[in-house]
C-alpha cells in the first residue's frame, strides 16, 4: 500500500504539469478550432528560460517564473499575429505554420543554449515530509500548489471578465460572436498568449522534475496532448482530468514496466480513444475549416 500511495502522488505532480499542457492546448482548440503543435517547443523556451533566470541570474524562482510566462505569452501573441491572416482561408496551412513555429523555436534553443540540455535544481530546499510511513518530496506539492493556483486564476479569467466572456462567446459561434461585435482576432491573440504562458509554466516547474534540453517539449508535450484528448479536446475541464490520469498512469507504468513505460501510455490511451473518440468529457468537435 505505501508504495502504491508513493507512486500515486508523484503521478500526481505528473499530471498536474501535464494537465497545464493539457488545458494550454485546449483553450487554443476550443477559441479557434486549431491544434497549435508550436505548444509543445514554446513549453521547452518556457522551461529554458525559467532556468536561466532562476539559475544565471539568480533571480528568486517566482520572479524567474514570471518572467518567462511573460516571454512566452508574447511568442504566443507573435504566433498567432503570424498566422491571422490565413483564419478561415486555409487552415491547413495554418496547421503547418505552427509546425513550422516548433523548429524554429527548438533551432533558437540550441542557439542559444546548446544542444547538451542541463540539470536544474529544486528551488526548494526543504526535507522531504513525512506521514504514515510516506516521503513526499515538498518540491511536488509546490508544483501541485502552483498548478491548482493556475487552474482557479484561468476558471476565474474565463468566467469572470469581459475578454473570458468573449473568449467563450468565439468559441461557442464564431459568427455570431463576430456579428455582435467581438473582436475575434483579439479573443484569438489572447487564447494564445494564455495558452503559451501555461505551456512555460508547465515547463518550468518540470526544470526541477525532468532534464532541460531542446527536445523535451516533445517528450512532455505529447503527453499533455494526450491528454487534452483523453479529456475531450476544447474542454478544459476536461484536459485537467486527462492530465491527472496521464500523470498516473505514466508514474505506475514506469514503476512496473520501466523501459516500456511510455508504451504501455499510449496503448492504454489508444484504447481509451478507441472506446470513446470524444474523450472522456467530450463535446461537439470545433471546426473552423
Amino acid at each position: 500500500m505505501q508504495v502504491f500511495l508513493q507512486t500515486l502522488i508523484g503521478g500526481l505532480s505528473l499530471g498536474a504539469i501535464y494537465a497545464l499542457v493539457a488545458m494550454g492546448f485546449s483553450l487554443v482548440y476550443r477559441t479557434m478550432g486549431l491544434v497549435n503543435f508550436a505548444h509543445a517547443d514554446v513549453l521547452m523556451i518556457g522551461a529554458y528560460t525559467a532556468s536561466t533566470f532562476s539559475m544565471s541570474s539568480r533571480l528568486p524562482f517566482a520572479l524567474a517564473m514570471a518572467l518567462s510566462i511573460a516571454i512566452t505569452a508574447l511568442i504566443g501573441l507573435f504566433i498567432e499575429r503570424v498566422l491571422r491572416p490565413l483564419e478561415n482561408k486555409d487552415f491547413t496551412l495554418m496547421l503547418i505554420g505552427t509546425i513550422g513555429f516548433g523548429m524554429v523555436l527548438q533551432a533558437v534553443a540550441v542557439l542559444i543554449w546548446g544542444a547538451t540540455g542541463r540539470a536544474v535544481a529544486s528551488p526548494v530546499k526543504a526535507a522531504p515530509l513525512e506521514f504514515l510511513g510516506l516521503r513526499v518530496r515538498t518540491y511536488d506539492l509546490v508544483v501541485l500548489v502552483i498548478a491548482a493556483l493556475a487552474v482557479l486564476l484561468l476558471v476565474g479569467f474565463l468566467q469572470r471578465t469581459k475578454m473570458g466572456a468573449a473568449m467563450q462567446a468565439v468559441a461557442m459561434d464564431h459568427e455570431a460572436a463576430t456579428a455582435v461585435g467581438i473582436h475575434v482576432g483579439r479573443s484569438n491573440a489572447i487564447a494564445f498568449a494564455v495558452g503559451a504562458g501555461l505551456a512555460a509554466l508547465a515547463g518550468g516547474l518540470a526544470g526541477p522534475l525532468l532534464y532541460v534540453n531542446p527536445t523535451m517539449g516533445g517528450t512532455i508535450g505529447i503527453k499533455g496532448f494526450a491528454a487534452a484528448m483523453l479529456g475531450g479536446c476544447g474542454n478544459v475541464p476536461g484536459a485537467i482530468a486527462g492530465g491527472f490520469l496521464i500523470g498516473i498512469l505514466d508514474s505506475f507504468a514506469a514503476g512496473h514496466f520501466q523501459g516500456y513505460s511510455e508504451l504501455v501510455v499510449f496503448l492504454v490511451f489508444t484504447a481509451a480513444i478507441m472506446i470513446r473518440p470524444t474523450g472522456l468529457f467530450g463535446e461537439t468537435t470545433v471546426s473552423r475549416a
